[in-house]
C-alpha cells in the first residue's frame, strides 16, 4: 500500500545553486539528412521546474539525450551545470541525476543493494555512502522496504526509488521522463510533493510529461516543441494571457469540435449571448492542453 501524502522529511543537503542549469545557443541534430533539432536556444535558470512538451517526433527525447550527454549535438553548444556537454560530459553527469520512464532497477537485488550498487558507481566512499542511502530512503519513505527485493515492490515505490538513486550522489539537475505514467492518483500526488520539495530546497528539474495537468501543477514554464522547434515558451499564466483565457466550445453532431479563443470569460459568454443557435455551445476557462492543440494540432497522447 502507498504511504498517505504527509509532510515530507528534509532532503538531504543539496549542493549550492549556479546562475544557469541549462545553457543552449543555436543546437542542432541531424540523423543523416533527417533534422531532429533545430536551432534551439533555451535557458533554464537554476531552481525552475521546467516542462519540455511536444507530441511523438517533437525533438523531446533528442533534447534531453543531448542535455544528458548521451548524444553529441551536430551544431551549437550546450552547457549543463555550468559544464559544456560535448568537452566535459564526465563533470555533466556528475551534476545531473536521470530518472527515465522506464523501470532500470535491478529487480532482483533489494532496495538497499540497488542504492548501494548506484553509490559504488559513483565511488562515494564508506561510510558516507550508507549514510546516503539511509538518508534518501527515509526522504522517499521507503526505509521499512530497504531489504525488500524490488520485484515486490509498487509502481510507485520504484518511481520513488529510482528519485532517490537518481539523487545518491548530489546532482544539482534533475531530468524525469514521463516521471508518474502508469502511477494511480495517490502514488502521484506523493511523487509530486517530493519533487516539489526538492525544487524548494533548490533543486532545478526538468520534466516531460503528457499529462498536462501535471505540467501546470508543478510547472514555473514550459516550452512546447514541434518539429524540432522550440514554438512557445512561458508560464501557464503568460500562455494563457497571449492566446486566450476562455473558451466558446462548438459541439454539434456530425461537425467537428471548434474551439474559438477569447481574452476573458466575459467576452466568451458575450459572443455565446449573441449566438442565434446556441445548441452545442458552451464556455470555459483555456487551459494548458487547448493550447498545446492550438499550437501543434495534436493532444498529447
Amino acid at each position: 500500500m502507498e504511504p498517505t501524502v504527509t509532510a515530507l522529511s528534509m532532503a538531504p543537503a543539496l549542493p549550492q545553486t549556479q546562475p544557469a542549469a541549462v545553457e543552449m545557443q543555436g543546437v542542432w541534430k541531424r540523423f543523416g539528412q533527417q533534422v531532429a533539432v533545430q536551432d534551439l536556444s533555451l535557458r533554464i535558470p537554476q531552481g525552475e521546474v521546467f516542462a519540455l512538451l511536444g507530441p511523438n517526433g517533437a525533438g523531446k527525447s533528442t533534447t534531453i539525450r543531448m542535455l544528458t550527454s548521451l548524444t553529441r549535438p551536430s551544431q551549437g553548444s550546450i552547457r549543463v551545470g555550468g559544464y559544456d556537454v560535448v568537452r566535459d560530459p564526465l563533470a555533466v553527469r556528475r551534476q545531473i541525476g536521470v530518472v527515465l520512464q522506464p523501470i532500470t532497477l535491478e529487480a532482483e537485488l533489494t532496495v538497499w543493494e540497488n542504492l548501494e550498487f548506484h553509490g559504488r558507481m559513483h565511488h562515494i566512499p564508506n561510510p558516507e555512502r550508507q549514510q546516503r542511502i539511509h538518508e534518501w530512503l527515509e526522504y522517499v519513505k521507503l526505509a521499512d522496504r530497504r531489504q525488500d527485493k524490488v520485484k515486490t515492490l509498487s509502481g510507485g515505490m520504484k518511481r520513488r526509488l529510482q528519485v532517490a538513486r537518481a539523487l545518491l550522489h548530489r546532482p544539482q539537475i534533475l531530468f524525469l521522463d514521463e516521471p508518474t505514467v502508469g502511477l494511480d492518483p495517490q502514488a502521484r500526488r506523493l511523487l509530486w510533493e517530493i519533487l516539489r520539495d526538492l525544487n524548494r530546497q533548490g533543486m532545478t528539474l526538468l520534466i516531460t510529461t503528457h499529462y498536462m495537468e501535471e505540467a501546470e501543477e508543478l510547472c514555473d514554464r514550459i516550452g512546447i516543441m514541434d518539429g524540432g522547434k522550440l514554438i512557445e515558451l512561458g508560464s501557464t499564466d503568460q500562455l494563457r494571457a497571449k492566446y486566450g483565457e476562455a473558451l466558446l466550445v462548438r459541439s454539434r453532431p456530425g461537425q467537428q469540435v471548434e474551439y474559438n479563443f477569447f481574452p476573458s470569460l466575459a467576452e466568451a459568454q458575450r459572443q455565446l449571448e449573441v449566438e442565434p443557435d446556441k445548441t452545442g455551445l458552451m464556455v470555459r476557462p483555456a487551459n494548458l492542453e487547448d493550447i498545446f492543440v492550438r499550437l501543434t494540432g495534436r493532444r498529447l497522447d
